[in-house]
């Protein structure tokens, strides 16, 4: 009976899972969109943002079909609209206008990160979005303040707002957050100090604030955040002591606090952080010995890094005893001593160890002989070099023996002597005998002499005998080059096929990294390191093992072409230059992800340092000054002639803007984006006759040119460059033809050879320049007008843009006395005549743009014949220019009209 009623019940059971089995597979599927309203409030975002069709379309359904949009039972909790393009509609004005998001009641999570959203946050954001538990804005180009509503979404548990402009103050209102996990403000200009309630945030994971201009002192309050495992308050104006409650970060894995104004000593409690791994105070103003017990010998620490500081005594001995240390990077202070005889870590084959520009001293030991990379130039070791310490090591500046680049007798004699240590002389005994004298020159050095003139003879005749050989051959060639460049070999164009990958030099483009060796650098590649989605791969910020920030750049061949990477290591292989990004190296060893590894550029880009703060008082940003623009022109000019001129055959850039001008951390500029660098075009040598006949290198071509393959075409996207410098407006050098025709409308009739005082309406009004200083702004203005010619035969070469740039004053000043404003050249060799005599080839009449051509309307306005006289505002105050003057205007610099080459006034 009991096993009947059991066959029973197991029939029934199954008879029910039978009957519920259709609505199981139902709930397994997405449901379609059960709510009109926040169908039409999609509708709205997707118009407000002009996103389009192909991601979300109109007529399907959103919770089913739509890229990025996540539903639960029906509605909308989550919107991902992260590296979407905008319709060409929409990115003629792109706003954050996000109003329809309010209508989503359930929305967990809004991620755009790399969708550009130029506005600021509004007010109502943190009010009626309080479903909301992760914001993401990374890259947004946000504008403006962190409104104070922000602290009302009591749900959010990640905040992103990171590499954005956003300015003021950090919000106290923020410290409400209480459910917060990860805080990300870094790379804003955020201003103001850290809100001491930011102790309140006992959730707080990572907190990272890095990259902006805040001051004052780190609130002791964060030492209470239990549960804090990355801390990086670095890049910014932070002053007084380290607080010693941060070694009460039980779980902190990470601390960055470098590049600061921290002062004082580095507090002893830090001991306590057991767990970390990573501890970097570099470029403060520390110094003090360090505490013995600062690092316990059980520690995790992997990186150290104190370098560039003001510490004293000798390093703890702790440091040569800890079995995980990879980099120990203290160069830069006043650390003292003798180095250890025992080993550090016999097992520490990758280490990277770094004491240079100290004052260590005594001999080197085998301790050196547990590193992989040795650094300790700029002290004051004595000695031979023993074998362990390898042939790559770095050891200039010391006091070795029978080592190039040591210090001198007097300064390491000095050093010893003053300690009451005994300097060993670099091995020589010290001898007091003068040296023998020199015998006087007898008959066999007078043979030497004739048979050294008379072979000296032959070999010049020999060596003019070659050179009229390789004259000929060369004119023989069709298109031999206007200048000696380097060759750089096979660099492919736009539409040829890419170079064969066997056929990249790999040690000559860096090293080679594993995959695991970059994901752990750059936080297994997450969002918080994501600098930007460029169009050849998206960039990271990361730190390699042995401390060094870098960029990288990740590839995905699915869906992004072979030979951009390829390209761009067969230029990295072929052509080295100051002024151009180190690549530090690459990882090829995955199918579909390729890696490559740069060195981390301080101050960003043009496009994001152009500003920066300047009075901490009452939070005021200015641009940068004019000096560090002109270096900022001057650098970038320097690399594109280099591409134009002394490469062969040339090479073109062809994406030339403020966010491929890098800047070190001197503003010393380093090109990127050169992953579309590609050989010129066609026939781009031209011959000595066609050159003095002034043929035209390339056909009259739209305001940029048909082709990006040309040099002529950089030319015009560096003139975009200095007007955004001359003129302090952002986007300029980004902006589409349609946007940089109305641009120039407006801008070009103030820019005038013959009048300094019209640029100054046009001038970045936060520029503050003297007389002297605002003629090179002119200068540099009417450097930008010529490369902004229209015709792309106009624009002048760039080793001549470099030239100007150089002596800006010679553009806009008289070579001779006069007081005209037009500067005539005596020698059409030289670089003014050069770059100018091609662009008046057919004109004897200039009109310039939007000023007067009638006596009556002023005197800035100027109208030149070669028949008629007429005044300007010269430098007295106008004066009448010769004849002569006017019929040589092939020979002055020129004044391209911003709409024609060259406008004639109807005759009479």
């Amino acid at each position: 009976m009991v096993d009947q009623r059991s066959i029973v019940s197991c029939a029934l059971f199954l008879v029910v899972v039978s009957l519920f089995e259709p609505t199981f597979e139902q709930q397994s599927q997405p449901l379609p969109l059960g709510s009109t309203t926040e169908r039409v409030a999609l509708l709205e975002l997707r118009s407000s943002l002009g996103l389009r069709s192909r991601d979300w379309p109109i007529k399907a359904d959103p919770c089913l079909i739509w890229r990025g949009i996540q539903c639960q039972n029906g509605r909308v909790v989550g919107i991902n609209i992260s590296g979407f393009r905008r319709t060409r509609l929409g990115s003629q004005n792109p706003q954050f206008s996000v109003d329809a998001l309010a209508k989503f009641t359930l929305l967990q999570s809004f991620n755009a990160s790399n969708f550009l959203l130029p506005g600021s946050i509004p007010d109502w954001f943190g009010q009626q979005v309080g479903s909301l538990q992760v914001l993401d804005l990374t890259s947004c180009s946000v504008l403006g303040p962190i409104p104070l509503s922000l602290g009302n979404s009591s749900n959010l548990t990640g905040l992103y707002l990171s590499h954005n402009n956003l300015t003021g103050t950090i919000p106290a209102s923020l410290s409400q957050l209480l459910h917060l996990s990860v805080f990300d403000l870094s790379r804003n200009r955020l201003t103001g100090s850290i809100p001491t309630s930011f102790g309140n945030l006992r959730n707080l994971s990572v907190l990272d604030i890095s990259g902006n201009y805040l001051s004052g002192a780190i609130p002791p309050g964060i030492g209470t955040l239990m549960k804090l495992q990355y801390l990086n308050l670095s890049s910014n104006m932070l002053s007084a002591s380290i607080p010693a409650q941060l070694g009460d970060l039980d779980s902190l894995v990470d601390l960055d606090l470098s590049a600061n104004m921290l002062a004082g000593s580095v507090p002893s409690d830090l001991r306590g952080l057991r767990n970390l791994q990573r501890m970097i105070v570099a470029e403060n103003l520390l110094s003090g010995t360090l505490p013995d017990n600062l690092f316990p010998s059980s520690t995790q620490l992997q990186v150290i890094v104190l370098r560039n500081n003001g510490f004293t005594g000798g390093l703890p001995k702790v440091l040569w005893s800890m079995p995980g240390l990879s980099l120990l990077d203290v160069s830069g202070n006043n650390f003292t001593g003798l180095l250890p005889n025992s080993s550090l870590n016999a097992n520490a084959t990758a280490a990277v160890f770094n004491i240079s520009q100290n004052l260590f001293y005594g001999s080197l030991t085998p301790l050196l002989g547990s590193f992989s990379v040795i650094d300790i130039s700029g002290n004051y070791f004595q000695g031979g070099v023993p074998g362990y310490v390898g042939t790559s090591a770095s050891l200039d500046r010391n006091c070795l023996r029978n080592v190039k680049n040591q210090k001198t007798l007097a300064e390491c004699s000095s050093f010893y002597t003053g300690r009451g240590l005994t300097f060993d002389n670099f091995g020589q005994p010290n001898s007091t005998q003068p040296p023998p004298p020199a015998k006087p020159p007898g008959k066999s050095n007078k043979k030497v002499i004739i048979l050294a003139a008379v072979l000296g003879g032959v070999g010049l005749i020999v060596l003019l005998v070659l050179i009229l050989v390789v004259l000929l051959l060369c004119l023989r060639k069709r298109g031999t080059t206007t200048e000696r460049g380097v060759g750089v070999g096979p660099i492919t164009t736009g539409s040829g096929p890419p170079p064969p990958g066997g056929s990249i030099n790999f040690s000559r483009v860096g090293d080679a990294f594993t995959y695991q060796q970059l994901l752990q650098a750059a936080g297994d590649f997450s969002n918080t390191n994501l600098i930007k989605n460029g169009h050849s791969g998206d960039l990271f910020r990361g730190v390699l093992e042995n401390g060094i920030p870098v960029v990288i750049k990740r590839i995905d061949l699915r869906s992004m072409k072979k030979e951009a990477y390829i390209q761009e290591l067969e230029f990295f292989n072929k052509v080295s230059h100051t002024r151009f990004v180190p690549l530090l190296g690459h990882c090829l060893e995955n199918e579909n992800e390729k890696f490559l590894v740069y060195k981390y550029m301080p101050n960003g880009d043009l496009s994001s340092s152009l500003y920066k703060k300047t009075n901490t008082v009452d939070d005021s940003l200015q641009s940068l000054d004019w000096i560090t623009r002109l270096k900022i022109a001057l650098g970038a000019a320097e690399g594109l002639s280099y591409l134009h001129h002394e490469c062969n055959p040339p090479l073109v850039h062809r994406d030339v803007q403020a966010s491929s001008i890098l800047l070190d951390d001197k503003f010393e500029v380093r090109l990127g984006s050169l992953t579309d660098v590609c050989s010129q075009e066609g026939d781009t040598h031209q011959s000595r006759i066609t050159r003095l006949l002034r043929l035209p290198q390339s056909s009259e071509q739209g305001a940029s040119g048909s082709s990006t393959a040309l040099c002529s075409y950089d030319v015009y996207c560096f003139g975009k460059v200095l007007l955004e410098l001359v003129t302090g407006k952002l986007g300029i050098s980004a902006s589409s033809d349609a946007e940089m025709k109305e641009l120039l409308d407006q801008t070009l009739p103030y820019i005038s050879i013959y009048d300094k005082e019209l640029v100054t309406k046009i001038v970045d009004p936060s520029l503050i320049v003297d007389e002297d200083l605002l003629e090179e702004v002119w200068a540099m203005a009417v450097v930008a007008r010529s490369c902004l010619n229209p015709k792309p035969s106009r624009r002048p070469l760039m080793r001549y843009i470099l030239k100007a740039l150089e002596n800006p004053l010679k553009v806009v000043r008289e070579d001779s006395s006069g007081s005209a404003r037009l500067r005539t050249t005596s020698s059409r060799g030289s670089w003014n005549a050069a770059v100018f005599g091609s662009w008046r080839s057919s004109s004897e009449v200039v009109v310039i743009p939007g000023a007067s051509t009638t006596k009556g309307e002023g005197g800035s306005g100027l109208k030149h014949s070669g028949t008629t006289g007429s005044q300007g505002s010269g430098p007295n105050g106008g004066g009448e220019l010769s004849s002569s003057r006017r019929r040589h205007s092939r020979d002055i610099f020129p004044e391209p009209s911003g709409v024609q080459d060259v406008e004639r006034p109807d005759q009479d």
